[in-house]
């Protein structure tokens, strides 16, 4: 099984011991009514507050994270993004996005709120059916992407999609 494919481990996030370099480092920011960033989905393996309003999530390389990203100003909402980054090994290639650091491999990113408002109930029926959304087939997101993106409902992510992507996945595929 290739690396980026390996399952990742729930959160074991402690304060104490400090991240390593192979991890993907998400900036978390919180200023009530003008910048909330936040995860939507993922399993972080440390966790560094900088304070009350900014923390630092990292996460470890196959991991698969949702970035929600919103701001505004005294006009209303300036941005809104959600991307779904799966995290890449050291000396892999990925492509960078603000506030993750290095940067992963994008699986799906949709800008503006009426799109992102798309993807939060798509996230939570997969929930819903008792699937891990960390888990789900990477391709599944980009499907998802391309339906948003014109328009279309994207098509629901079954058991038995989730099982053959599991076999698949362990075939090394």
């Amino acid at each position: 099984m290739s690396a980026a494919f390996a399952p990742c481990a729930a959160s074991t996030a402690s304060a104490s011991s400090p991240p390593s370099d192979a991890l993907t480092h998400v900036e978390l920011t919180q200023f009530d009514k003008r910048i909330e960033n936040w995860i939507r989905i993922g399993h972080h393996a440390h966790e560094q507050v900088l304070d009350r309003r900014r923390r630092i999530l990292s996460f470890p390389p196959g991991c698969i994270f949702a970035f929600v990203r919103w701001a505004s100003n005294d006009f209303g909402t300036v941005a809104s993004r959600l991307d779904i980054v799966r995290c890449v090994t050291p000396g892999d290639g990925y492509q960078t996005l603000p506030f993750v650091r290095p940067g992963g491999e994008i699986l799906l990113r949709v800008d503006g709120w009426p799109k992102v408002e798309k993807i939060l109930p798509h996230i939570d029926a997969i929930e819903a059916t008792g699937i891990d959304a960390t888990t789900v087939a990477p391709d599944h997101w980009g499907h998802v992407a391309h339906r948003i993106s014109v328009g279309f409902e994207p098509r629901a992510y079954s058991m038995e999609r989730h099982q053959a992507w599991l076999m698949r996945r362990e075939c090394g595929q």
